[in-house]
């Protein structure tokens, strides 16, 4: 991640952790999610749950991962379930915003992954697990789940400016995709109507323009007299249908080109002529082979 990115993630996780839950219940879902923050040796995080147990009654810290006295998931109320998650994010969660792409993932221990992967998906927030190196990975890679949970765990002025980042990231995305293509489009406009009008070029110069019906002979002028015009252009200035521009300009493409053919077949016969009756010249003066 760049400077600016890893500044928006400190922020946004500075955001959550300074966050005081109202509700006693909520502080002590909260200090649950953190039971093992402090080997993280992060000290926004360490300063919340120091503050999180002196507001509420002292949480005894078990196992990583384990729930203290007092909280327990099931039968828990959403926000003390959204404190949890809190916790947990801060204590074991990690967001990555490298290369324009959002993820989110929790490193914990290998039997926590399915339990934590299934409470998500009860809070609408299905995520995937597996282990990893020995350890427990739940992960989500698409931003706009990521963003979800984040509002839902109390994200706020970080978060929106995570989210104008994308917007802004896919906006000129979306941009760039799009002059590309008219790019290519003008490319390919220009590089027909140059073998258009080199093409009304041969065929005029040979006499074969004249005998082309009356719309290949208006759709060739009109091509010559505006060489910048698109097909739909053409065919609203002539009131032709663009089907019928088309069809006229591939026609001419398409005598022009036999044409060529017809005549590089012609020098190639004269070319035989030449070299056979160059040969046989050679022969009578030499005269018979002498035995």
């Amino acid at each position: 991640m760049s400077r600016s990115e890893r500044d928006l993630v400190a922020a946004l996780r500075a955001e959550l952790a300074a966050i005081d839950p109202g509700r006693p219940c909520d502080r002590l879902a909260e200090s649950a999610g953190l039971a093992d923050a402090l080997a993280t040796r992060q000290p926004v995080v360490g300063r919340l749950l120091v503050r999180l147990r002196r507001a509420s009654h002292p949480v005894e810290v078990g196992a990583p991962g384990s729930e203290p006295a007092g909280f327990r998931w099931e039968g828990a109320r959403a926000h003390c379930r959204l404190a949890w998650l809190r916790g947990r994010f801060l204590a074991r969660g990690s967001l990555s915003l490298a290369g324009g792409r959002t993820h989110l993932e929790f490193d914990i221990e290998p039997a926590e992954a399915p339990i934590l992967a299934q409470r998500l998906a009860e809070v609408g927030l299905p995520a995937a697990w597996r282990i990893r190196r020995g350890r427990g990975v739940v992960t989500w890679k698409k931003g706009d789940t990521v963003g979800t949970f984040l509002r839902r765990i109390g994200a706020g002025a970080a978060l929106l400016e995570l989210e104008a980042r994308q917007v802004s990231r896919t906006l000129r995305g979306d941009l760039n995709r799009i002059l590309n293509a008219e790019s290519a489009n003008v490319q390919r406009a220009v590089g027909a109507a140059g073998r258009q009008i080199k093409a009304i070029r041969v065929l005029e110069g040979d006499g074969r323009l004249a005998a082309q019906p009356y719309v290949v002979r208006l759709v060739a002028e009109s091509r010559r007299e505006t060489p910048e015009a698109t097909l739909s252009e053409l065919a609203e200035r002539l009131e032709l249908h663009r089907s019928a521009v088309q069809r006229a300009l591939d026609r001419l493409e398409r005598l022009a080109d036999l044409g060529r053919m017809a005549s590089g077949d012609l020098r190639l016969r004269n070319l035989g002529r030449m070299a056979s009756r160059s040969s046989a010249s050679g022969l009578d003066e030499r005269g018979p082979t002498r035995r």
